[in-house]
Formats: C-alpha cells, sequence, structure tokens
C-alpha cells in the first residue's frame, strides 16, 4: 500500500513539476505602460516586469525578457482573447472582462481617472457631463470600456492606440478629457516635458487591481503554480522585506 502511495505521489510531483516548467513556455505580451512594463532605453522593464521574471525563477522556470513582446494595447488584447497559451499585462480586473480570461495576481493596485487641465476648470458632477467633452482613450483600454458602461457615446471619445499621442492632444487642448490609469498618465505627460501639477483628476472610473491575464486555453493549473509563485514572493521573511515590496519600491 505505502508502495502504490509513494508511487502515486511521484506522479503528482512530476505532472506538477512539468506543468510548472511550462510557464516559461508561455507567450507574453504587454505594452507601454510605465511604471508597470515599458521600454527605455532598449530595455523592458518596470514593476511588472521584474514581477514576472521573479515568478519564473521562484518557478524554476526562468523567463527571458526576449519572450516578452511589446505591443500597442488593441493588438495585444485581442491576440490574448484569441491566441492559446497567451498572456497579457497588466491588465485590470473588471467584471467585463471577468470571464474572459483567467487571472493571476495582483501585481498593483490601480486607479482609472478621468485627468484635465487645471487652467481648464472642468468639473464633473456625474457621469453623463463626461459627453459633453472630447475624451481621449486608448482603443480597447479599460478607460474606454468603463466610458461606455457609464453610458458616454462613442462621439465623444477620440481614440488612439498610443497614450503618447493622447498626452501631447491633452496638453494642447486638442482633447479636453484623458481616460486612463492614474500613475500612467501622469508618468506620459511628464516625459512630454510637463509639469503633473498642472493636471487634476476630475472623475474617477473604478479603483482596481493590475493582474496577468491568461487565455482562457491556458491550463488551470499551471496559472496555479503561477499564483503559488506569486503569493511566495509577497511574504516578507523574518528579516528585512519581502521581493515583491522590493521590486515596488525599485519604481517609486
Amino acid at each position: 500500500m505505502r508502495l502504490v502511495i509513494y508511487i502515486l505521489l511521484s506522479f503528482f510531483v512530476t505532472i506538477s513539476s512539468a506543468r510548472s516548467s511550462q510557464i516559461n513556455e508561455l507567450t507574453y505580451l504587454t505594452e507601454q505602460y510605465p511604471p508597470y512594463n515599458f521600454e527605455q532605453n532598449g530595455a523592458l522593464q518596470g514593476i511588472a516586469v521584474d514581477l514576472l521574471q521573479a515568478v519564473g525563477k521562484q518557478s524554476q522556470s526562468p523567463i527571458e525578457l526576449s519572450q516578452i513582446n511589446l505591443q500597442p494595447w488593441p493588438r495585444a488584447y485581442r491576440t490574448a482573447l484569441i491566441k492559446p497559451d497567451t498572456v497579457l499585462f497588466s491588465t485590470t480586473r473588471t467584471q467585463l472582462r471577468e470571464h474572459i480570461f483567467q487571472w493571476a495576481g495582483p501585481i498593483s493596485p490601480t486607479r482609472i481617472v478621468v485627468l484635465a487641465k487645471r487652467s481648464r476648470n472642468i468639473e464633473i458632477s456625474h457621469s453623463m457631463v463626461l459627453a459633453k467633452y472630447r475624451i481621449g482613450v486608448i482603443r480597447d483600454d479599460v478607460g474606454e470600456q468603463l466610458l461606455l458602461e457609464l453610458g458616454v457615446p462613442r462621439d465623444s471619445m477620440v481614440e488612439s492606440s498610443v497614450p503618447d499621442t493622447l498626452a501631447e492632444q491633452l496638453t494642447k487642448e486638442r482633447i479636453d478629457l484623458w481616460a486612463y490609469e492614474e500613475n500612467v498618465a501622469k508618468w506620459w505627460i511628464k516625459k512630454s516635458g510637463y509639469d503633473t501639477d498642472e493636471y487634476e483628476v476630475v472623475y474617477v472610473l473604478r479603483e482596481g487591481e493590475l493582474y496577468f491575464a491568461f487565455n482562457l486555453e491556458v491550463d488551470s493549473t499551471m496559472i496555479l503554480h503561477f499564483q503559488q509563485a506569486l503569493n511566495d514572493l509577497k511574504r516578507s521573511p523574518e528579516t528585512g522585506i519581502s521581493i515583491y515590496q522590493q521590486i515596488l519600491n525599485k519604481y517609486r
């Protein structure tokens, strides 16, 4: 009987290890979304990028930067929806997206907001007031999806596939508002050479969390291994701080 139990345990450990090793065989897609994931001086970096590599190391399944593909968000989002063995990050987990992906995380808290120039003195008392303005959005981004959920018509939206275009349009008042993740929007505004203090949040669309979003055909056991490794990285040792916290501190 003991021999049978030993054989079964060995079998499950072997299967578990095999599935875990496949983490580095998945295709990882991301976008320019600093400080979470971005390319600078030809190298990918950011909170989520570092965390992904740490998960790979923790799982004894190293993930190289060359395995992460940087793409415009609309293309990456659609690819992750239809292509098996694909992972998209950093992705805001929402009710609309809940059942079209599998999830591991969270990576970090997030806040999706509507930004405006302070000098414009724009006040948004309720969501329908948004329809009066030209609102910059990234196609298929959570900002656009949340506006649509509120009933804001597409005619009020100015779509783009890259955030630096919208940052430039906001600073030059070609759009009135920008619906995007707060930290990321301010990063792009600063990168464009403008003072972020000259911009303010006029409406909060959603507070939530960023996740790794897996295509529905990815083996759920593999995602469980991914999540367990991520959980381990968040545990603080008896002395010092967790690897997860060290990654967060690096980008503050």
